[in-house]
């Protein structure tokens, strides 16, 4: 709760877009390899955050992360996957979302839409 008068009622606040560039993260090395921007970001930042679990690490928020389980059922693990992605502003909607269940493993794949571009996603879950 803000305290009263503590900002003045004509105060004008302007929210700008941030940017987008991060470090690039070299997932096969597990090492950081340089910079990333644009719609090569949002592919990253798609990929880590169906491959953090949810509510498990203490530095991310509540919000962050996915909750996708190969146990359950395919409206549940589209449900996760929006839920995981859509918090992030650059991400408008996902499309196309197909799930092939193989065994003890599953194959999702979807087109993520963001202000920068389109881009396919195929993400194996176990």
């Amino acid at each position: 709760m803000i305290p009263t008068g503590a900002v003045p009622a004509d105060a004008e606040f302007n929210e700008s877009e941030q940017p987008s560039r991060t470090y690039m993260l070299d997932f096969a090395r597990g090492r950081v390899s340089g910079m990333v921007d644009e719609l090569e970001a949002v592919k990253q930042a798609v990929y880590k955050a169906l491959s953090t679990d949810r509510f498990f690490h203490f530095i991310y928020t509540t919000n962050y992360g996915s909750e996708v389980q190969i146990n359950s059922a395919e409206t549940e693990l589209e449900r996760w996957v929006n839920e995981a992605l859509l918090q992030d502003d650059r991400i408008t909607a996902i499309e196309n979302y197909q799930v092939t269940v193989n065994g003890d493993s599953a194959l999702m794949e979807f087109t993520v839409v963001s202000t920068l571009g389109r881009f396919s996603v195929s993400q194996e879950v176990q």
